[in-house]
């Protein structure tokens, strides 16, 4: 660890600690334009599934954040503190916490910052996320059910089970998605977003789940396109098409007047749907991958 910079571990079940940790973190998000911790990472941090870090500076001031474990780290650096070389010394320091093997680091953003760091200590850019925004004003369309279909609310407590399999089929190959369990579900469910109503579901003749629309509106503006998703076994037949319509249109009677989403950017069909309704590209975010730990000079 650099004799410059100290890190500790803040307890954030201590509200004067997590407020700090956090109000770091929305410095740099304002500044950004980009909250370096996503949803996923927040829920991690308030679990304790990961650890959180603050790294001090020579006069006691907090000066970046991290979340380290389960093989990703996120950090960000205070707006006040950058080009001091404080990334390079809080990361230097947070690698030696890590143990050897593989491990990721979100870049929301697409932060330039973040890059030089990656190439510095051996990550390279491995997968990346695109933020498409679309605005809600005027008629939004919707597209019917094929016969026999049908779209209806989920129902807590009855859907659980078949949409956490739906869910990992739908995403098998997805790395955090295809992974979601009942857990996670309730995790979100308990958030205080959280509204059955916008929790589209479309069934088949026979009542199946055979996709869904799962819409979070958090903002008095803007609403998002949580998660999109259909069964595989039903791929090709416009589905998807059915239920992102039917999501715009909730969204549009909520007074919404922004929807957004996040796509893989090399998911091509998801993208040519989204952008044949009207979203277009409004942020990227990379996911860099380090195999083996690389400890560059001064």
């Amino acid at each position: 660890m650099t004799a410059s910079l100290r890190l500790s571990v803040p307890d954030l079940a201590v509200p004067a600690e997590r407020d700090a940790f956090f109000a770091l973190a929305a410095a740099a998000a304002e500044a950004d334009g980009a909250d370096a911790f996503d949803e996923q990472t927040r829920l991690d941090l308030i679990s304790g599934r990961r650890t959180p870090w603050i790294a001090h500076d020579t006069t006691g001031g907090t000066c970046a954040a991290a979340a380290l474990g389960a093989g990703a780290l996120d950090l960000v650096v205070a707006p006040a503190a950058r080009r001091r070389g404080v990334g390079r010394q809080a990361l230097s320091a947070l690698l030696e916490e890590v143990p050897r093997g593989p491990l990721t680091a979100w870049s929301h953003g697409d932060h330039p910052g973040a890059r030089r760091l990656a190439s510095r200590f051996g990550f390279t850019a491995a997968r990346t996320l695109l933020g498409m925004a679309m605005t809600l004003d005027g008629a939004t369309g919707r597209a019917a059910p094929p016969h026999g279909f049908s779209l209806d609310r989920f129902r807590p407590g009855r859907d659980d089970a078949e949409w956490v399999a739906l869910n990992q089929r739908t995403f098998a190959s997805h790395p955090e998605q295809g992974a979601m369990t009942a857990a996670d579900l309730h995790e979100r469910m308990a958030e205080p977003w959280f509204d059955a109503d916008d929790f589209l579901v479309l069934r088949d003749p026979d009542g199946r789940m055979v996709g869904y629309d799962w819409l979070k509106a958090e903002g008095a503006r803007t609403g998002e396109v949580y998660v999109l998703g259909v069964d595989p076994a039903f791929s090709g037949r416009g589905l998807g098409r059915v239920l992102l319509m039917a999501g715009l249109a909730r969204l549009r009677e909520r007074g919404l007047g922004t929807a957004t989403l996040y796509v893989e950017g090399d998911n091509e069909a998801a993208l040519w749907l989204y952008r044949s309704a009207g979203f277009g590209v409004s942020s990227t975010d990379v996911q860099y991958r380090r195999s083996s730990p690389v400890y560059p000079g001064p």
